[in-house]
């Protein structure tokens, strides 16, 4: 079994000011977590940490029994592996040879790459894309290869932020679908998401318990709860300071910002 990527009290400052203040949770193999929280609460910024970018200004980041930021590229690459909220390439790549350099950490042959690349592409359902440009693609076909270049990467932790942004809702159910198949597969997973109904797509209804929901406001962690709690919406109501109403529907909880019972 992977060991857990560990964030011990980790508080970091920016310009005199706290952006992360004593955050510590663990991601463990086939567990996921949800970070939902309001804009500047440090979400993007607790995910940077992780991938050991950002220099924590109290606190660590440890996989095992190793500071993440010390590790080296290939064994951090094996470790995490990160799809931030905008993917920007500006070089004119094919897709597949995109995809195919996630797969930099393996010592194999180019057609064991590229024959990995192409599995990653079709898991994504963009393998009618691997010939085009990157630079052809929208945001939400770049969006999808991008998820390909991590699947291809097969770190044993994904970082995802925001990472249904640019997809239509059909895509975004499939999206989450997949992110909830990577999960149960045995990969930890860590997702940000301003989507408070897209939380119920990120598992099966009988492994609810086992996405862990933490709301984080101003730097600081105001709850962690299984994503089955009942008294979920009441929390998701008084951290964004919001009335939220709970509609159950098909066997889903559904949030409704806003609105009044």
């Amino acid at each position: 079994m992977s060991p857990s990527l560990d964030i011990r009290s980790l508080s970091f400052e920016a310009g005199g000011n706290a952006i992360l203040d004593q955050v510590s949770l663990s991601v463990e193999p086939g567990k996921c977590i949800a970070i939902v929280g309001p804009n500047g609460a440090g979400k993007s910024t607790l995910l940077k940490a992780m991938l050991g970018l950002l220099k924590p200004s109290a606190g660590s980041v440890r996989w095992g029994e190793q500071d993440i930021s010390k590790m080296a590229g290939r064994d951090r690459a094996t470790a995490v592996g990160w799809l931030p909220q905008y993917g920007i390439i500006q070089e004119a790549v094919p897709v597949l040879e995109l995809v195919k350099a996630a797969r930099f950490r393996f010592s194999e042959s180019r057609r064991a790459s590229l024959s990995a690349a192409l599995e990653a592409l079709t898991t994504v359902d963009a393998h009618d894309l691997s010939q085009r440009s990157v630079t052809t693609l929208s945001g939400g076909e770049l969006q999808r290869v991008m998820m390909a270049t991590l699947i291809a990467q097969d770190a044993a932790v994904f970082l995802l932020d925001e990472p249904a942004n640019h997809l239509d809702p059909a895509h975004q159910m499939g999206f989450y679908d997949l992110i909830s198949r990577q999960w149960t597969s045995g990969r930890g997973v860590v997702v940000i998401t301003h989507d408070l109904n897209l939380l119920t797509q990120l598992a099966p209804s009988d492994r609810a318990d086992d996405v862990l929901i933490i709301g984080l406001r101003e730097g600081a962690i105001q709850f962690q709860t299984p994503l089955s709690t009942p008294k979920l919406g009441d929390l998701l109501g008084d951290l964004f300071a919001l009335p939220i109403t709970t509609v159950h529907q098909d066997e889903r909880r559904y949030f409704l910002a806003g609105a009044r019972p």
